[in-house]
């Protein structure tokens, strides 16, 4: 129903930065929530920023204050700005579109985009 289509990863030096982008086609009517996952090496994926469809944001704290979570909903596309970047940062990143299943409940169906690499190394 959900198709994400994730661009703007690469490699970039300490410092640098990068912004990903998100595009969601299909149905997506009931949104809950879009976000962004990242998952290093050896780690468990982790959340690193969400925006909820009030606009309310959340961002894991290894980030806060580097990045930004940002929509533009007549696209309905979610970006990342990710500045100031570190070599832990180095992560495949994963786009994330939650649904509600109708009326005003909580988030039932879970979509993903094919992740995204993102390298900051010297």
């Amino acid at each position: 129903q959900v198709q994400l289509v994730e661009s703007g990863g690469g490699s970039v030096q300490p410092g640098g930065s990068l912004r990903l982008s998100c595009a969601a086609s299909g149905s997506i009517s009931n949104l809950y929530a879009m976000g962004w996952y990242r998952q290093a090496p050896g780690k468990q994926r982790e959340l690193v920023a969400v925006i909820f469809s009030g606009n309310s944001v959340n961002y894991a704290d290894a980030v806060k204050g580097r990045f930004t979570i940002y929509r533009e909903n007549a696209k309905n596309t979610v970006y990342l700005q990710m500045n100031s970047l570190k070599p832990e940062d180095t992560a495949v990143y994963y786009c994330n579109v939650a649904l509600r299943g109708g009326g005003y409940g909580p988030p039932v169906n879970t979509y993903w985009g094919q992740g995204t690499q993102v390298t900051v190394s010297s």
